[in-house]
């Protein structure tokens, strides 16, 4: 079925809505529940949570692409989860990678002399992202994004370990002076 025909069925407020967006893009989600949470049970739960989400908020909400809206929902409540769940401790998995990581890009409580947010942080980011090389671009968003591991991300796009922890480091090291650039243009 069509995501706009999905949609409708949102607006129609009828159950199909949910069942075809988990026939759908179930899969999808679960993965990238999972990819941040490391639990099949915490990751079922949450896409369900987020089809509730969707259910809550399509109308009035009419989103252009629903896989990606879908996708979002799944992250964001992912996350939340994850941090309910890590609250007293700090355990392993990708998410706690991915946060140090980005740590050096942004410092250790975030750098206060790139503190912006909203669009102009949106607007960083997006024009950062596009001027990626294609490959760059896949590998940064498949770790930052999907919170996928260095060798999940080598897996899928054919190259070795070495070559994507590269990338990221590199890309990293490009955000951080598009965010200070920014931070000094604004000042």
């Amino acid at each position: 079925m069509e995501d706009s025909a999905i949609v409708d069925l949102f607006f129609e407020r009828s159950q199909q809505a949910v069942t075809e967006a988990a026939d759908k893009y179930g899969k999808y989600c679960h993965s990238i529940a999972y990819n941040i949470l490391g639990s099949y049970e915490d990751s079922e739960e949450c896409v369900n949570d987020t089809y509730l989400k969707a259910w809550e908020s399509i109308p009035p909400n009419r989103p252009a692409v629903l896989k990606t809206y879908l996708g979002k929902l799944t992250r964001n409540l992912a996350l939340n989860r994850y941090e309910y769940l890590t609250a007293e401790k700090r355990g392993g998995g990708q998410t706690v990678l991915v946060i140090d990581e980005l740590k050096q890009v942004l410092g250790e409580d975030g750098n206060p002399a790139y503190s912006f947010d909203g669009e102009p942080l949106r607007k960083v980011i997006n024009d950062f992202l596009a001027g990626l090389k294609t490959e760059q671009r896949k590998i940064f968003m498949r770790r930052y994004w999907y919170l996928s591991s260095v060798k999940e991300i080598a897996r899928e796009y054919g190259i070795s370990e070495s070559k994507v922890k590269m990338s990221l480091s590199r890309s990293r090291k490009a955000l951080k002076k598009a965010l200070e650039k920014e931070a000094l243009n604004d000042g």
